[in-house]
């Protein structure tokens, strides 16, 4: 099967359980998953099965959208309500509705985020969840983050709650926002509750379950098919072409084209404008490749 697949992980998985349980139901070995969620998420995790495995990376780099529930007052070693309390504060009477809404939406747009200890991150060949584990911590560089848009869904300050709607770039961590909020507003706080409702196109209410898969599977492969999303489904607005049959040869080992050796699949430019990117599909309209146009010429980018 070449494809992806739009899971839902549910809680108490890890990403690598859904991809290890995924590789047993289809009986596929080339499987990857396109991002990390923490055993305690849940929500979408597109997984990535045959030639797909080609753009996990890709797909890993796509804008995601979370909804998350913060608890405020608490600091633990993990940022999320599963770890070990280090702090605890009285929140009422110290801040309010409004400074809770303007600290969060203070994050909006490009910043720096230290990920926290306990994150799949590697440092000289040790993933950080371990090292903290042996209750050692090191110094985190900050890497740069995007948060384009952030929500607040519902303070319940009695409660000490909130929750947040967020649209961030690759690479931000939810608890670790919730764990600065915290900081600013001088109380403290933790992640309780995380849902990734989207990556990129890959959205939450067509997401399976393990189990759902695994009975289209059991029902039949077709049916199954039937949900999977095909690799240039990815690349929606890219110019398409197909290679012409006497030059089938020269895009199966990926030579460098002409418009000469291929023809336009729908209406539009031969391959945009210079430097950008089309798709090429061979003589029987399979895709196949992802072509770079430089001036007369395309260069292949990736094949499939």
């Amino acid at each position: 099967m070449d494809g992806i697949i739009n899971v839902y992980k549910e809680a108490g998985y890890t990403s690598h359980d859904v991809v290890a349980k995924l590789r047993g139901i289809l009986q596929q070995k080339k499987i990857g998953h396109t991002g990390t969620l923490d055993p305690m998420a849940i929500g979408v995790l597109p997984v990535c099965c045959g030639k797909a495995t080609k753009v996990c990376e890709l797909l890993a780099d796509r804008d995601k959208t979370y909804q998350a529930v913060c608890r405020l007052g608490v600091v633990t070693d993990t940022q999320d309500t599963t770890g070990t309390v280090l702090e605890e504060n009285t929140v009422a009477g110290r801040i309010t509705r409004e400074e809770v809404i303007a600290a969060a939406k203070s994050f909006i747009g490009d910043s720096y985020q230290i990920p926290p200890m306990y994150s799949a991150i590697k440092v000289n060949g040790k993933k950080l969840y371990e090292l903290a584990r042996e209750g050692k911590e090191i110094e985190r560089k900050p890497r740069p983050i995007t948060i384009s848009s952030l929500e607040i869904m519902e303070i319940d300050m009695e409660e000490q709650i909130f929750s947040m709607e967020v649209t961030c770039s690759k690479g931000t961590y939810i608890r670790t926002l919730c764990h600065d909020i915290g900081q600013k507003l001088g109380v403290g706080a933790a992640m309780e509750n995380l849902v990734r409702t989207r990556v990129g196109s890959f959205a939450i209410a067509d997401a399976m379950t393990l189990d759902a898969i695994e009975k289209l599977q059991g029902e039949s492969a077709g049916k199954l098919l039937e949900r999977v999303h095909a690799v240039d489904s990815l690349f929606s607005g890219y110019p398409k072409l197909q290679i012409k049959k006497e030059y089938a040869k020269k895009l199966l080992n990926g030579n460098i084209l002409t418009g000469e050796h291929l023809r336009l699949l729908l209406d539009g430019n031969m391959g945009g404008t210079d430097d950008s990117e089309c798709l090429v599909y061979d003589e029987e309209g399979r895709f196949k490749a992802i072509y770079r146009r430089s001036g007369s010429e395309y260069i292949v980018t990736k094949m499939f």
